[in-house]
């Protein structure tokens, strides 16, 4: 952690204010999966190219993020049946800024990624109230059917363009979180290169440098796949295998 913090060191410096220009909460997305060995080297390829976001201090900030679901498991079918316009729901806790909000995003059938989000303390029921109020006008749903399904934990470092308008989150040290199961993955890096509009990015091209390739699954998918075995998996298969065959190595 120290010299992963040393590495965050090299970068200059944004805040939460600064980043206000780069929210991008209508966006592209590109997703990695790496193993966390060559972070290091990613992230001194990246010094020339953006800033990390700096909260209480640290570049390494928290997030714990509660997702909701039908019974069924309706949004994360919709993902694995490979469903266009799709949602996801969750309540998220930013630890160091002590900040909290209730999420939608929803992804439309042209790759477009889209985020509401109120203030919201408590990630209680979803059946009354302002989360109600909140859900009904996002969701072409009765957001009554959700309940909570599984938290998920984890470090993001985030890093902003210097010139363009393009966020990239780096999330590690994952923790998935089942009733009173834990699962720690600690092997594997998910980046997410966010922009308004496919661009080029110094990011993806360090990727194609190092030969990882695009493509990603889901952090909410990937945790339900590996903690809920009545779920549908067929269509994950590759996508699984190959973060396994990132676990396992060495």
């Amino acid at each position: 952690m120290d010299t992963l913090k040393h590495s965050l060191s090299q970068f200059e410096a944004i805040t939460l204010q600064e980043m206000e220009n780069v929210k991008l909460m209508e966006r592209t997305d590109t997703k990695y999966t790496f193993h966390v060995s060559q972070l290091l080297a990613v992230l001194q390829e990246s010094v020339p190219f953006y800033k990390v976001l700096i909260v209480e201090n640290t570049g390494i900030n928290r997030y714990k993020t509660m997702y909701y679901d039908t019974e069924g498991f309706d949004l994360y079918n919709s993902h694995h049946s490979g469903k266009l316009n799709r949602y996801k729901i969750r309540h998220r806790t930013y630890v160091e800024s002590n900040l909290r909000f209730l999420e939608v995003k929803f992804k439309n059938n042209k790759g477009t990624t889209f985020k509401t989000r109120i203030r919201e303390e408590e990630s209680a029921g979803l059946k009354a109230g302002k989360a109600y109020d909140f859900l009904k006008k996002q969701l072409p749903f009765d957001p009554a059917t959700l309940v909570p399904k599984i938290l998920i934990n984890y470090s993001r470092i985030t890093l902003v363009n210097k010139i363009s308008a393009e966020r990239l989150t780096i999330d590690l040290n994952l923790e998935f979180k089942k009733n009173d199961v834990t699962k720690t993955v600690s092997q594997i890096v998910i980046a997410e290169v966010k922009q308004a509009g496919k661009a080029s990015s110094p990011f993806v091209s360090i990727m194609k440098q190092k030969h990882i390739r695009e493509g990603a699954i889901s952090k909410y998918c990937f945790a339900v796949a590996s903690s809920y075995t009545e779920v549908k998996k067929n269509n994950f298969k590759q996508k699984l295998a190959y973060v396994t065959k990132l676990i396992n190595a060495s």
